[in-house]
């Protein structure tokens, strides 16, 4: 089904797909898997934070949930979210063709803006929905047009008023299974099962300094935040050893002329590893190396927290469950957030995976075989056929 969404929010600039919450392609894809859900009779709704449920049957308490999201990162893959939803539709179709009904309420959710690609915070529907973000904090997130997380939906038709901690929802979710892609080499097979998610959070360092003329100022008499700036995306490389994950994928200089010395560098560190403690003593190390580096050049730095969470394992009742149901398949960790994180300390949660034989992710070159695509159908089919019956 992936095709059907082929030609939806193609970055022509970057490659891949830009799809952010609440922006025109992501508002065609939600409006097709509308679409695509009403046609195999099931009953759609949008919650108060913008999220999606598509029911098989009358809602209720203690649903069996799965889905994903379909907003992306900017020049992102095609599988990163959709292959989520497009497999959780192709499971019902195949479930369907045998005379299945689950006994247990169910649903297919598709979250907003997972990635954070729009307004810089993560799982922004899973987090509004569970509270692990406040509402007021959600709804000024700014997109780096300026408009706010509140003027955006508004814009979509939505309430912002509405947003905040979802008690029906968050009563109704008895298990969530997600399906995704798997986002490293770690899956040999076409599908395994998720054991746990690194600690991994996301940091702005602005670095403040004296806009000046390219050419006029010497050397000796500039501050500027450029250099820091530099050395921090040094740093994250030199911190980021045993395992941990250490990234700067974005650097805005103010103004961006090519003959200005900027006055300010936002830089964005994305820092992961496998717990709490280890985590943030890398963060801690590459903050020391910041400010070291802005005072050596009479700048300043501050620092922002901009979203975290810590180390999550996933129910491991509802894994060993799945896994057996499939027949064994392998459990593995993973580097990458997801929807299944947040509400894992809400309710049980599992994920699947599904093979990607070349690593590559939140890229244009995503991929995985079809032949797997498939597996990981059946998978989810069967798992919904296990714990829905």
């Amino acid at each position: 089904m992936l095709d059907q969404i082929a030609n939806v929010g193609k970055d022509l600039k970057r490659g891949g797909y830009s799809r952010h919450g609440y922006n025109k392609p992501e508002l065609e894809l939600r409006h097709w898997f509308v679409e695509q859900a009403v046609r195999r009779g099931l009953n759609v709704e949008t919650d108060q934070n913008g999220n999606l449920w598509a029911w098989w049957g009358e809602r209720g308490d203690n649903a069996l949930i799965t889905g994903s999201h379909l907003d992306s990162v900017p020049g992102g893959g095609a599988f990163d979210g959709p292959l989520g939803v497009t497999s959780a539709l192709e499971a019902v179709d195949l479930l369907q063709a045998t005379g299945f009904k689950p006994k247990r309420p169910f649903a297919i959710t598709v979250f907003a803006e997972e990635e954070g690609g729009r307004f810089g915070v993560a799982c922004l529907g899973s987090r509004l929905l569970t509270g692990a973000i406040a509402p007021e904090k959600a709804l000024a997130l700014k997109d780096p047009d300026g408009v706010t997380l509140a003027e955006a939906m508004k814009a979509a038709g939505y309430n912002p008023d509405l947003v905040g901690r979802d008690e029906r929802a968050l009563k109704r979710i008895g298990q969530f299974v997600e399906l995704h892609v798997e986002q490293g080499r770690g899956l040999t097979v076409p599908v395994g099962v998720a054991s746990s998610i690194l600690a991994h959070g996301r940091w702005r360092f602005t670095f403040s300094g004296e806009g000046n003329h390219a050419g006029a100022t010497l050397i000796e008499d500039r501050r500027d935040p450029m250099l820091p700036a530099s050395q921090l995306v040094l740093a994250a490389r030199k911190a980021a050893r045993g395992g941990g994950r250490a990234t700067v994928g974005r650097l805005v200089p103010n103004p961006g002329g090519t003959n200005v010395i900027a006055s300010t560098v936002d830089v964005w560190l994305d820092a992961r590893d496998t717990d709490d403690e280890r985590t943030r003593a890398m963060v801690a190390e590459i903050s020391e190396a910041a400010h070291q580096a802005a005072k050596e050049e009479g700048c300043e730095v501050t620092i922002t927290e901009e979203s975290y969470g810590d180390t999550v394992y996933f129910d491991a009742q509802l894994r060993d469950d799945i896994a057996g149901a499939l027949g064994g398949v392998p459990a593995l960790p993973t580097g990458a957030g997801h929807d299944a994180g947040i509400l894992a300390a809400h309710v049980p949660t599992a994920m699947l995976f599904v093979r990607n034989p070349t690593g590559v992710s939140h890229a244009p070159e995503e991929f995985a075989e079809q032949s797997d695509v498939d597996e990981g159908v059946k998978a989810l089919a069967a798992t919904i056929e296990h714990l829905g019956s």
